[in-house]
């Protein structure tokens, strides 16, 4: 098992482009299972969770070209179902939570599929009742094999119909929505999730012929249609990997410029920064970050100490939460860091609080972090990263340390960013693999 030796202290300087969207690629690669017909997807990130998921779909008989290292075309007129019966396809689909996404495509062309209970990040419990309620209200059947631990799914026919969802599950609803697209009759989804990558996914289904209406909103109206065709899509920027990117230009005092990054689709995430004290410009596309010795966190309008929660979109993305609490450490003043959604994500402040970090873990979803400004110097250390968002906070605050650093378990943050030593050693950090 790999690990990362980094030494702490060196300042960032140029540009750098992120990669494309891990989350939207896992959703997008799985619709390509709805149509025999060509699919071209492209920016595809060239990272562990999406390329497990690319050759789970090669070997359930999906004919894939690699154009590139980010550009697929994907050929699906050969699907192997009985492959989904295999000790091979449990294993794999098991260590990669985005498969549970093909489950929708499946039911909806091939009526039937069969998942185990999916992997991932170890975060807390990440439930699928969404996914299968909704399927289920379409007319499918779900039975649960406790010895095998999988799922099994059946439908005959899928009908439209009216649901409104118990959580805004960005999987749940392209799960639902991909198994409605070829439902007959009329879906109405209620409190559906909207964020940019469920955007776009709606976005590909329309142009493979799909018949989606109030894409953006939480309210998507799906016309079923018999058949599905072949499409040419580009993945956006990863506004995650963004995010990432101006924490560590705050924490290491660097001044950097992220490009081409799908301003518009970033939402509350730049201003979230400014919260922080972060000074950064749009440049066009860009996000430029000037050199500041020092940030200040912001205080709300009465005096009170700010908080930094998650929420749906078009709140903030809790798979940033962990970035905002390691440069929050390093800020002027208090914050409270609120993440709601998952009960084990900030479990790894006590190796930030052994690193120097004056932080309060107040229960699983809150910490307190006191920020010391430059009076913080956060000591080098050997640690593990427990998973993909935690491993780049810890990356971020060990670039910060003062001398050398162990992250130990760096195969979690290779699920979710491409080459990210070699793009950061670029910049001028000296991250080694070892």
């Amino acid at each position: 098992m790999s690990s990362f030796q980094i030494e702490g202290g060196r300042r960032l300087s140029g540009s750098i482009t992120p990669q494309g969207a891990k989350n939207e690629a896992l959703q997008v690669i799985c619709a390509v299972l709805l149509t025999p017909k060509t699919v071209t997807i492209s920016n595809l990130p060239d990272i562990l969770d999406v390329n497990n998921l690319i050759n789970l779909l090669g070997d359930m008989g999906v004919d894939i070209k690699r154009e590139s290292a980010h550009s697929c075309t994907f050929t699906a007129d050969k699907i192997n179902m009985d492959y989904l019966q295999s000790e091979d396809f449990y294993r794999k689909s098991a260590a990669l939570r985005g498969s549970v996404m093909i489950v929708g495509p499946l039911v909806a062309r091939f009526g039937r599929a069969i998942i185990p209970k999916p992997g991932g990040d170890k975060i807390g419990r990440r439930r699928l009742d969404t996914h299968f309620i909704g399927i289920q209200k379409l007319g499918a059947e779900f039975h649960y094999d406790p010895v095998a631990k999988r799922y099994e799914i059946e439908a005959k026919k899928l009908t439209g119909c009216y649901m409104l969802l118990d959580e805004a599950s960005v999987t749940g609803t392209a799960n639902i929505l991909m198994a409605a697209v070829m439902a007959e009759g009329t879906t109405t989804i209620y409190n559906a999730a909207c964020e940019p990558y469920l955007q776009q996914l709606c976005k590909m289904l329309n142009a493979m012929g799909a018949n989606i209406s109030g894409v953006g909103s939480n309210l998507l109206v799906i016309e079923g249609v018999s058949k599905l065709n072949g499409c040419d899509h580009r993945i956006l920027p990863d506004m995650i990997e963004v995010g990432s990117f101006i924490g560590m230009a705050a924490m290491t005092a660097s001044e950097i410029t992220i490009k081409d990054v799908a301003y518009h689709e970033l939402g509350i995430i730049p201003d979230s920064f400014r919260r922080l004290g972060i000074q950064l410009e749009q440049r066009g596309d860009d996000i430029f970050i000037p050199h500041q010795k020092n940030y200040t966190i912001e205080s709300f309008i009465d005096g009170s100490i700010m908080t930094i929660a998650d929420a749906p979109w078009p709140g903030l993305t809790p798979d940033l939460l962990s970035v905002f609490l390691v440069i929050a450490t390093k800020a002027k003043g208090s914050v409270l860091i609120h993440q709601k959604m998952f009960e084990s994500r900030l479990f790894f402040v006590d190796k930030l609080i052994d690193m120097g970090a004056q932080i309060i873990l107040c229960d699983p979803h809150r910490a307190t972090v006191i920020g010391q400004g430059n009076h913080l110097h956060l000591r080098a250390s050997t640690m593990s990263s427990p998973d993909i968002r935690a491993g780049i906070a810890l990356l971020i605050a060990a670039m910060a340390a003062e001398g050398t650093s162990i992250i130990h378990n760096i195969d979690q943050i290779d699920r979710g960013y491409q080459d990210i030593e070699k793009r950061l050693n670029a910049l001028g950090a000296n991250i080694k693999r070892i």
